[in-house]
């Protein structure tokens, strides 16, 4: 089976895409079609509503940091489907000012597999200048077909009238009109949405959705707009290799940030993965070989963290003879300790040097090339590493570690040493996603 695929895009940030997305992926698994999403970028929150809108996993399709062979291969595993919905992260034509195909954007994604665009609209404060905007999308890129437009934060059936004769007026369909409806709204926190394994009534809010979008979107119109995709399905060897045969990794309300594509080109190599919950108290596995801390929200929990004597104990028995390694969140914890929003210090694992804080907050967010200085679980010394790093904590005490990598921006522009490693363990505030 290979899918229909169609990419949900916008003009910005919050016009509605993930709403209208979720909503159409599970109106349609309603009617008892095979649907997968994808998220273009980096967005490591975003799958995970996909998954639990659709029942299959999701996965993240980044023009950016992943090489054009990883991007085929993941694209032709995900389109084992009946439909593949993408949405698309900010506005669709916005990345970074790299190679052609290779800028983050989801235009990318449509130009290179030939995938149309239903661009989603935010009409509320406008009526006939929306047509202006979507002339605009239309005539960008030729490569990049707007194939129809959804109307979103539609006011009255007056208003969706003027929008609609505009639009169409330019040979553009309209093939959607969702009413305002502030119960809509995704709950958001520092780094994006609330993660779906945390909203309170999830799958009931997800059948809401799907209500209003079978309500307000012409479901037909939609499927006629979507066009094959066959991607070739090639090797995706770019993906970092397994840290270990058996890993143990930390999964709950404070490290989830694990990108779906490793852990699935990990298990394809022969690798196992084995859960356990810092937060519950629990250490790795001691049959594992590695142990991973994924990315997550620990300035949330550092009290239940500090007070996990079990789990930290255990870790550094762990790390005594077998590698650690932690992204972001799970780096900020292998350190001596966090300082959380209130200002209050909390001991860490210990197991690196440094101490960070979320009081002291600053934005880092961007893609980031790594340089590996040493072996670690990501790769080998000398290795160069794709990734992206979204944090607001920040590094108020860098301590005597050596430093994991050398960084650079997404454009090449050297930023400096980053993350920390002794002994066993590494980390780091960058999350890697493909082997350069």
């Amino acid at each position: 089976m290979s899918a229909r695929a169609l990419i949900v895009g916008g003009a910005r940030s919050g016009s509605g895409k993930t709403s209208v997305a979720i909503g159409l992926m599970r109106a349609l698994r309603r009617r008892g079609l095979a649907v997968r999403g994808a998220k273009s970028g980096p967005d490591y929150i975003d799958p995970g509503f996909h998954a639990a809108a659709t029942g299959a996993p999701g996965v993240n399709l980044d023009s950016w940091a992943m090489p054009p062979a990883l991007l085929d291969a993941l694209a032709a595993e995900q389109a084992r489907a009946d439909l593949l919905v993408i949405e698309s992260a900010m506005g669709l034509f916005d990345g970074i000012a790299a190679a052609d195909g290779r800028t983050g954007a989801a235009a990318d994604l449509a130009r290179r597999w030939g995938v149309p665009v239903a661009l989603v609209l935010d009409v509320s404060g406008q009526s006939q200048t929306v047509a202006a905007i979507a002339r605009g999308f239309a005539a960008h890129d030729p490569g990049v077909r707007i194939a129809g437009v959804i109307l979103n934060q539609v006011a009255s059936a007056r208003h969706e009238a003027m929008c609609r004769a505009a639009i169409e007026a330019l040979g553009l369909p309209v093939v959607g009109a969702v009413p305002r409806n502030p119960d809509m709204g995704l709950p958001e926190r520092h780094l994006g949405l609330v993660q779906a394994r945390e909203h309170a009534g999830l799958e009931t809010f997800i059948e809401r959705l799907a209500d209003v979008m079978e309500a307000a979107l012409d479901l037909d119109a939609l499927l006629g707009l979507a066009a094959p995709l066959a991607p070739a399905a090639v090797g995706a060897g770019a993906t970092p290799r397994p840290p270990g045969q058996r890993i143990a990794i930390a999964d709950d309300a404070a490290f989830s940030f694990l990108y779906p594509h490793l852990a699935r080109a990990w298990r394809a190599a022969g690798a196992e993965l084995l859960p356990f919950s810092p937060l519950a108290d629990e250490a790795p596995d001691d049959a594992c070989d590695a142990c991973w801390l994924p990315g997550g929200y620990p300035e949330l929990h550092a009290g239940r963290l500090a007070a996990a004597g079990g789990f930290r104990a255990g870790l550094r028995r762990f790390a005594e003879t077998r590698p650690v390694h932690g992204e972001c969140g799970g780096f900020m914890v292998l350190g001596r300790a966090l300082e959380d929003a209130d200002g209050v210090t909390h001991e860490m694992a210990g197991l690196l040097d440094h101490v960070t804080s979320f009081a002291k907050r600053r934005m880092n967010l961007g893609y980031r090339r790594a340089r590996l200085l040493a072996d670690c679980p990501i790769g080998r010394a000398g290795e160069r590493v794709r990734g992206h790093e979204f944090h607001y904590a920040r590094v108020i005490e860098p301590g005597t570690d050596a430093p994991l990598a050398e960084l650079a921006d997404g454009l090449g522009q050297p930023i400096g040493p980053s993350g920390a490693r002794r002994a066993w363990v590494s980390g780091a505030f960058f999350h890697a996603i493909a082997i350069d």
